[in-house]
């Protein structure tokens, strides 16, 4: 039986597939089966995988059926202990897989492990070395923008960058699978964060080093679809994770924290994408409200433990600037 599954969603990703693909060939553990998810391309990428990579399982779907959708399918289709998801505008170094699948036998309590993300047109800076989540209701990529040689210690992280991670399969049937409510972003934050409300561990593996164009399928760093989204999900996110204790208790920091971003949106033209994106998360969590995650008593000491970090991160972010 393989060890792992690499499941890669791609929205017309022609200009990245090929070295992708490639550096997937190249691997020092070559005990892993790709399925890619084509979520209606129209640049002829999904024909370009089919007539050259005939060991990559390929689903096509008419129309984008939004990222969660994409991997969760891929998830399912996989029967391996092991699932890494893979943006399609990476380059993956010869022993990415086998760095992050030594890790998760390593540690049996993790459920997922994050890469060490560097930019693709400066190896030497990091993309995302894991991500971090604070009570100012902020999600950041860890050392973006930093040296990436300051990353090379391993150690425990909030979540994963789903671009480049790898999850315990098995655990999704009991945390759940990626919420498809998002669509897309901050769902790799969200089942993790329920991961850890569920007691498993978020580790960073910085020997597994993958290189990232980013922002490949939206077209820019900011631009409305990410913006509107972000800001919905990112209530959503709240809602669906905090017990309503904890959503006062951080509430003063929360309504900062938002207060800021939307300044920061404001002066860069699209303050009415990040105010209406917010509604919209309100009339989300409303409509989700049986996706709320459940209090359970036994899971307190990981509630104030997560609590604890999310007041530590909102340093760890001011440190970052």
């Amino acid at each position: 039986m393989q060890k792992a599954t690499i499941v890669i969603p791609n929205l017309n990703g022609l200009t990245y597939l090929e070295k992708c693909l490639d550096s997937l060939r190249e691997q020092t553990m070559q005990d892993f089966s790709i399925i890619l998810i084509d979520n209606g391309s129209t640049d002829g990428s999904a024909e370009f995988v089919a007539g050259r990579y005939p060991e990559v399982r390929l689903i096509r779907h008419n129309t984008n059926t939004g990222f969660c959708y994409a991997v969760n399918e891929g998830i399912r289709l996989s029967d391996t202990p092991y699932v890494i998801l893979l943006n399609n505008d990476t380059i993956c170094e010869s022993e990415f897989v086998e760095k992050l699948v030594r890790r998760m036998e390593k540690h049996p309590d993790c459920f997922s492990c994050a890469s060490r993300m560097v930019r693709m047109d400066s190896p030497d800076l990091i993309d995302s070395a894991g991500d971090y989540y604070c009570a100012l209701g902020w999600a950041f990529a860890r050392g973006k923008g930093k040296p990436a040689a300051g990353y090379e210690k391993a150690g425990p992280v909030f979540s994963t960058c789903a671009g480049a991670a790898i999850y315990r399969r098995k655990l999704f049937e009991s945390v759940g699978y990626f919420d498809e409510a998002h669509f897309a972003y901050l769902e790799d934050v969200d089942v993790c964060y329920r991961a850890r409300i569920a007691g498993y561990r978020i580790l960073y593996e910085p020997e597994a080093v993958v290189r990232h164009v980013g922002s490949a399928a939206s077209g820019s760093i900011y631009n409305d679809f990410k913006i509107r989204h972000s800001s919905r999900n990112n209530v959503y996110l709240i809602y669906k994770n905090m017990p309503l204790l904890q959503i006062l208790l951080n509430l003063p920091l929360l309504a900062a924290g938002f207060a800021v971003k939307l300044a920061f949106f404001a002066s860069r033209g699209f303050g009415k994408e990040y105010f209406f994106g917010l509604g919209k998360g309100i009339r989300l969590s409303r409509k989700n409200k049986n996706r709320k995650v459940r209090y359970k008593p036994e899971n307190l000491g990981n509630y104030v433990r997560i609590q604890l970090e999310l007041w530590v991160n909102i340093f760890r972010r001011l440190a970052e600037f």
